[in-house]
């Protein structure tokens, strides 16, 4: 088997064991017996590879491991399922590249909007926003903070200032980068509601207005998603007589809105005061407990090194790159921008005096 084989076989036998975790986690029948049946065909398929390895049909003569060992990342994400619904986790499931994501409404790569329903129960049926999307904005704040605040610390370090210039400086870093980034995620969710309230209020006219002009509208949608046209004037007809389910779902068909995606302002400005706040914080941490610059300052490198390898992993998850290149080359950049500085502030202490 070439090295691509053994690829491959590594890839469906991960694909089966990360399956067989999103089995165990899935609260729902219908779909936990989806993912046992796509663990059953993973498994397959890894065991087809195996027996041309055997047979020597595969190109190549290298044969797979005797005993598979998911990877890293993998690891993290089985562990994440203990603690987390599979559909809170479709953004970290779809970079592991595992199928059958489509059960889930708002799965990646699916169509905005509704599917089309079937019955009246389905009408109005909400998408439900991620938590996948909330933790990796949780991770990016958190880096934000590392990133800038580590810059900040070591750049007034570099110039020669004194553990509580430096503590001062950071804090004051620390609180400013917060608040700007609490404010600027409290008026653009804002904005958003507003943009779509408004929006929903013109829409709530026209189907008051004209409901079958509306309902013809939302039948033609559907059918350019390749229903029988007869059938989706049936079901927008129907949409008609549930007025506030029909303004949900016309406001998700025809304008794209989805009120459950946009959140509250005050939490999404909460969680970047909170996400940012506690990257800011780490370099301060050895000023706190050291009196000597010299090991204050490397006791913040090395700290702020290890929280960065950590959020590099945690990115891994959404980016589906190797979970160690990604922690590695997030230190490499959160490195390089802390040197910088560092030299800056070296170079300016030296100039000043």
């Amino acid at each position: 088997m070439t090295a691509s084989g053994v690829d491959s076989w590594f890839h469906e036998k991960e694909s089966a064991w990360l399956y067989c975790r999103v089995a165990a986690a899935e609260p729902d029948p219908h779909k936990r017996h989806l993912f046992e049946q796509l663990a059953a065909a993973a498994e397959d398929q890894a065991r087809r590879w195996e027996q041309a390895a055997a047979r020597g049909t595969a190109p190549g003569s290298a044969a797979p491991p005797r005993l598979f060992t998911p990877s890293l990342r993998a690891r993290i994400v089985a562990r994440l399922l203990r603690h987390l619904e599979p559909r809170s986790m479709r953004a970290v499931l779809a970079a592991m590249k595992l199928r059958g994501l489509s059960v889930y409404s708002a799965a990646p790569g699916g169509l905005a909007g509704h599917a089309m329903p079937t019955s009246l129960t389905e009408i109005g049926a909400r998408h439900r926003s991620s938590l996948g999307g909330t933790l990796r904005a949780s991770v990016f704040g958190v880096n934000d903070g590392l990133v800038s605040n580590m810059s900040l610390v070591l750049g007034v370090a570099g110039a020669g200032a004194g553990n509580g210039y430096v503590l001062t400086t950071g804090a004051a870093g620390l609180l400013a980068g917060a608040l700007s980034m609490a404010a600027g995620e409290y008026v653009s969710v804002r904005s958003q509601r507003e943009m779509y309230e408004y929006q929903m209020a013109l829409e709530r006219e026209e189907l008051a207005e004209y409901p079958e002009e509306e309902a013809e509208e939302l039948a033609l949608i559907y059918q350019a998603r390749g229903v029988e046209l007869e059938q989706a004037r049936a079901i927008s007809r129907a949409l008609l007589a549930h007025p506030a389910q029909a303004l949900d779902v016309l406001a998700r068909e025809e304008l794209g809105l989805n009120p459950d995606d946009l959140g509250s302002p005050w939490r999404a400005a909460l969680s970047s005061f909170v996400t940012f706040a506690a990257g800011a914080a780490v370099p301060l941490v050895p000023f706190l407990l050291h009196q000597r610059a010299a090991h204050a300052i490397g006791a913040a490198v090395v700290l702020t090194a290890a929280a960065l390898f950590a959020v590099g992993l945690g990115l891994s998850l959404f980016t589906g790159r190797d979970a160690l290149r990604s922690a590695l080359r997030m230190m490499l950049i959160g490195g390089a921008a802390g040197l910088v500085c560092f030299l800056v502030g070296r170079a300016l202490g030296v100039a000043i005096g």
